[in-house]
């Protein structure tokens, strides 16, 4: 299923009134991992701005020690500092990576803009080297503007 297929998919899931915001979350993460062969890992992370961090929030994939993640640790915490795209294609190549299993080799971040300000970030990981593209960007960007009218 191309990107332009799911774009519909997403906004249904967004517009869907019989479910809870996070269930949505995870509804939108199961679509992604279930469609796109190279997301291995799907998640939201939540900034919590008082005290510099972000808090796991809903995800599909394999269970994760980073429930909370300082600001400027790891390629989320840089995210949420720069307010810019991070695309690792490979991990073992990142300084500042965190870890979270032998598999993941490469990794995707795109900021969660409500009203300007970053309140989160989607976070996918691949068992891939270098899958991620200009069109994964795009897309992301495209699903975070839909999450965004959720907040």
């Amino acid at each position: 299923m191309t990107f332009q297929e799911l774009q519909p998919k997403i906004t249904a899931i967004i517009a869907d009134t019989d479910h809870s915001r996070d269930e949505k979350l995870l509804n939108i993460c199961q679509l992604l991992s279930d469609t796109i062969d190279y997301y291995n890992w799907v998640g939201f992370y939540f900034a919590n701005h008082e005290n510099k961090t972000l808090h796991l929030g809903p995800y599909v994939g394999a269970e994760t020690d980073h429930t909370v993640i300082p600001f400027g640790k790891g390629i989320c915490g840089q995210v949420a500092v720069s307010n810019e795209n991070f695309v690792v294609p490979d991990v073992a190549a990142q300084d500042n990576y965190i870890a979270c299993s032998f598999t993941v080799k490469s990794e995707i971040v795109v900021p969660l803009f409500v009203n300007g300000q970053n309140i989160g970030q989607i976070d996918i990981d691949s068992h891939v080297l270098d899958p991620f593209t200009e069109a994964d960007e795009k897309f992301l960007e495209f699903v975070n503007q839909e999450v965004a009218k959720l907040f």
